[in-house]
């Protein structure tokens, strides 16, 4: 009786055993088959089609969505300055953001210079040119960047770095400035203060060029450039 009970006790501890084999070599069988069979098929691949369909078109693809988004980010941030630029108000609200002596605003005007340069004239020419298209991704990013902290600045500080006497010359200034753009104005009412509010901002603000640009064609030509 206990050599019974012996047996039995080794089958329930075999047949488990030989059951956990036998699956384990079926499936060593089937993950052979299934590595033959990828040598098979890429035995009859040929080596130019190793890559996906259309993958070389998907990454040109991609590549023009991100040229065009990167573009259309530098017109964002050029029209953000043109805000400034054309609006002698708002300039002189925020005078650091003329302000060369600055370091942030020289850093704003150096990142818009560089990223100016490299802007393609068609955004086509970058595709074909990889490293121009990074080193004009790279500048446009910069000169968000520096714009984005020049404003952030400017807006702080305001005029807060002029002396109170300052501040009113530039309040004049301002003031001034709008006779001069009053198209009711008599034409020597408005040359008057254009000229005036030149001297007001002397040695304190130099409005740029296209600033002055804009209020001369807003006076109808009454000044000559």
């Amino acid at each position: 009786m206990g050599v019974v009970i012996r047996l039995l006790e080794l089958l329930i501890v075999i047949l488990p055993l030989a059951g956990a084999a036998i699956a384990v070599m079926r499936a060593f069988g089937a993950n052979r088959r299934q590595v033959q069979h990828a040598d098979d098929d890429r035995a009859r691949t040929p080596e130019s089609v190793t890559e996906l369909p259309g993958d070389s078109e998907h990454n040109q693809a991609a590549q023009w969505r991100s040229l065009r988004r990167v573009i259309a980010e530098h017109n964002r941030t050029d029209e953000r300055w043109l805000d400034y630029e054309l609006d002698f108000a708002k300039l002189l609200d925020f005078p650091l953001m003329t302000d060369m002596r600055d370091p942030l605003t020289v850093d704003f005007h150096k990142a818009k210079l560089r990223a100016d340069l490299l802007r393609p004239i068609k955004a086509e020419d970058l595709l074909d040119d990889r490293d121009a298209a990074e080193r004009y991704l790279a500048a446009v990013a910069d000169y968000v960047t520096a714009f984005d902290i020049a404003e952030t600045e400017a807006t702080r500080r305001r005029r807060s770095d002029f002396s109170r006497t300052d501040q009113q010359r530039i309040a004049r200034a301002q003031s001034l400035l709008r006779v001069a753009s009053d198209s009711a104005a008599a034409p020597q009412e408005r040359q008057s203060a254009y000229d005036l509010a030149g001297k007001e901002l002397r040695g304190l603000i130099v409005l740029p060029s296209a600033t002055q640009a804009s209020i001369e064609r807003g006076m109808s030509g009454q000044i000559e450039g």
